[in-house]
């Protein structure tokens, strides 16, 4: 399971526990609420009619007549008289209850309502609400006078309110949910990225550490930096000295048996041939020195140093009308096309040197009176220059390995090695401009090289 499906999936169970409970307590709450609101203005409505029909008549059992000339409202509102002893006298609702003892303290209401100085009385009678409060003259309590409402009036307000309510609830856990996914996404984006990152340093990749406002994501990437740095260090070393121990090795043998076989003083023409393996080998060495320092130079550099925009396309021409008078020389034709502008950002001395190291590696292995061609192709996002031979092409044992250090392969025409550096020097070039190179056969023979280049 993802981190981000866990964190989202606790929030959300955290939340949705916590909203049933609150939706459960508010949704009891309402119907409490539109109660009490009835309970308030029956308990007023009673004590006004209690106040009326003690004042408008005299003392006496006949003061419920006053209340027959209230208009009817049964379905609505049921007024009510009680004499002493809690019999009814009176019912708005055709007498319905006439006769009938009301025993308000047994009901529970009178307990419920003892602390409430508006309402007098208070009891639920079967599915109706009732109030009552006593008539008094004088000090002599003459009855009671009450009015009742079916609680079922209040069941469209109470649905209705209920409806209201778990819709805008609804509405907020919704935007909970869509900002616990998005607290989950943001805090697991971070480490996504350092994922990348240790990816792309694990695969060899430029890569930059992540930037992030939390602390301890920005700590959590120094430190893979930092030990990026350290290990690269040790491997950097360690690869190195394999690497020249293996490279020195051969012109080493060669040159130290070259200076041996002098000491015994050979013949003039053996001795020529040694000194000139003794120039060769010691020329040799002296460009593998070169080259591991332009390549370590190139290693250590960070992108965007010293970068411009720069034209591929003038690039190309440079590199063509330098390279023109080695390919005369070796009896090749070298030609362009496509060569229109593309803009990238780079450094254009080293866009010059990469692209002249393909160029170089075409001549070297394309025989007498064959064809290299540099093409530019581009597209809406990046740039390629393709360079094409007719010579040998690849090997497939080598396609992976061409741009590894120090791997080379024999030259056709005098059958050496070169340092084997020129083609990861290319590599990184193209890595430091954010780009690519590959190397592939062509269908119909020779060799395809492709340098790919992000457009600005």
């Amino acid at each position: 399971m993802k981190i981000r499906t866990a964190i989202f999936g606790v929030y959300v169970g955290a939340s949705a526990i916590g909203f049933a409970g609150m939706l459960g307590f508010v949704l009891r709450d309402v119907r409490l609420r539109y109660v009490e609101s009835m309970r308030r203005t029956l308990g007023d409505t009673a004590l006004f009619l209690g106040a009326y029909v003690a004042e408008e008549l005299p003392a006496g059992d006949a003061w419920p007549g006053k209340l027959g000339t209230l208009p009817p409202k049964a379905d609505l509102l049921r007024v009510f008289a009680c004499d002493r002893t809690g019999r009814v006298v009176f019912d708005s609702a055709h007498q319905r209850d006439v006769g009938i003892h009301y025993a308000w303290t047994t009901t529970g209401g009178a307990a419920a309502a003892a602390g409430d100085k508006t309402i007098s009385n208070v009891a639920v009678a079967g599915t109706e609400l009732c109030v009552a409060t006593p008539v008094r003259r004088a000090g002599e309590l003459l009855g009671w006078v009450g009015v009742g409402r079916p609680l079922a009036s209040v069941v469209d307000g109470i649905r209705e309110a209920r409806w209201r309510i778990v819709v805008w609830l609804g509405s907020i856990a919704a935007v909970m949910v869509a900002a616990g996914w998005w607290i989950a996404s943001k805090l697991t984006h971070s480490m996504e990225r350092l994922t990348d990152y240790a990816l792309a340093v694990r695969d060899g990749r430029p890569a930059e550490p992540p930037q992030s406002r939390a602390r301890e994501v920005a700590a959590l990437a120094r430190a893979f930096e930092e030990m990026r740095v350290t290990l690269e260090g040790k491997a950097y070393v360690e690869r190195y000295t394999q690497a020249l121990a293996h490279e020195f090795k051969a012109p080493l043998s060669s040159i130290r048996g070259a200076a041996e076989l002098l000491a015994e003083n050979p013949p003039e023409a053996d001795r020529q041939r040694f000194l000139g393996n003794l120039r060769a080998e010691s020329s040799r060495l002296q460009q593998i020195v070169e080259r591991l320092l332009e390549l370590a130079s190139l290693e250590s550099r960070r992108a965007g140093a010293a970068m411009t925009e720069v034209d591929v396309a003038g690039v190309v021409r440079d590199v063509h009308a330098a390279s023109m008078t080695l390919a005369t020389q070796r009896g090749l034709t070298l030609s362009v096309v496509g060569a229109e502008p593309a803009m990238v950002n780079g450094e254009r001395f080293l866009l010059e040197q990469g692209v002249g190291n393909l160029v170089q590696n075409a001549l070297e292995f394309t025989p007498v009176g064959g064809t290299i061609a540099i093409t530019l192709q581009r597209d809406t996002r990046s740039v390629r220059v393709v360079i094409e031979d007719t010579g040998p092409g690849v090997p497939d044992y080598a396609i992976e390995k061409v741009f590894e250090r120090f791997y080379s392969l024999p030259r056709p025409d005098t059958g050496r090695k070169s340092s084997g550096l020129g083609l990861s020097i290319v590599r990184e070039i193209a890595r430091l401009h954010g780009g690519d190179v590959r190397l592939e056969n062509r269908p119909e023979g020779g060799a395809r090289a492709m340098l790919t280049l992000p457009l600005t």
